[in-house]
């Protein structure tokens, strides 16, 4: 009786041990699972995070791949409207180009007109074709002859910057061309008068178009009168040059003073650089105006 009473205590004991070891089992494997859904239910955020990024990532690759072909298709786009833009300002650029020709031609077929106008002569147009093969003159030959009425000694002048001058005189006639002798020609000469102070002389080339006029035989008194830029005209003392052609504008004075005329250079009054049409004069006959009136 001793010995069974001393056992129980010890079999309650571990009873109670027994309990409580699983009573801490359960507990931690309660623990272990509810720790187990929080680490499954993490890892399914992630990978919808990651899928999600990927999902952007993707879109941003196509939007930007279809943007890229945006661009290239308008690049091409422009680079044609370019073209045609390059091509439609060479064709505008021929078309100015065209415009200004036509401007210049109806200036000179202006000035001929006013020439028209204002001459006192019969004259005969005709346009500088050449230069004098023989080198006699410093001549040029016109496209107008004996068939068109051109003589021997008839006077030929332009119309440049609104204003006649003297270009020089026919010396050669052909059928159908003629040879002009220039005023700057050695051989020329021409009667000759200042404008203003009235002084007369003569004046004559030095045989190039590019060297002044020379007028000589000036009085010598006129000396204090004559100023730079005075206006030298034909005097129309002759059958020639009618009166008062522009010949050229008083540039310097020559002179010494043991001489008893003095001597002006001229600017002339016609560019010959660009000289292209001229006229040349034949003196109208009066008689036959009143008769056939």
């Amino acid at each position: 009786m001793k010995s069974t009473d001393e056992r129980s205590p010890r079999g309650g004991r571990r009873n109670v041990e027994a309990y409580a070891f699983a009573l801490l089992m359960i507990f931690s494997f309660s623990m272990l699972v509810i720790s187990t859904r929080s680490f499954v239910l993490d890892v399914k955020e992630i990978g919808f995070s990651i899928f999600s990024g990927a999902r952007s990532a993707v879109s941003a690759i196509g939007s930007f791949g279809a943007r890229t072909v945006d661009a290239v298709r308008e690049l091409s786009n422009l680079r044609k409207e370019y073209a045609e833009l390059v091509k439609r300002m060479e064709y505008y650029e021929v078309i100015q180009r065209d415009a200004a020709e036509i401007r210049k031609e109806n200036i000179r077929l202006r000035e001929q007109l006013g020439f028209q106008e204002t001459a006192h002569f019969k004259q005969i147009p005709a346009r500088i074709i050449g230069h004098d093969p023989d080198n006699l003159f410093s001549a040029f030959v016109i496209d107008k002859g004996s068939k068109h009425g051109i003589k021997r000694n008839m006077c030929v002048i332009a119309f440049q910057d609104g204003q006649q001058g003297l270009v020089g005189k026919v010396v050669q006639v052909g059928r159908s061309d003629s040879l002009v002798m220039p005023v700057y020609d050695v051989n020329a000469f021409v009667s000759s008068r200042l404008s203003t102070s009235r002084y007369e002389g003569i004046v004559a080339g030095q045989g190039n178009a590019d060297r002044p006029l020379l007028m000589r035989y000036i009085k010598k008194r006129a000396r204090e009168e004559i100023k730079f830029g005075d206006v030298v005209t034909t005097s129309g003392l002759g059958s020639i040059y009618p009166k008062d052609l522009a010949i050229g504008r008083v540039s310097k004075l020559v002179f010494q003073e043991y001489e008893t005329s003095i001597n002006a250079e001229l600017e002339s009054a016609i560019d010959f650089s660009r000289l292209e049409y001229v006229f040349a004069l034949e003196k109208e006959q009066r008689g036959a105006e009143v008769k056939n009136d």
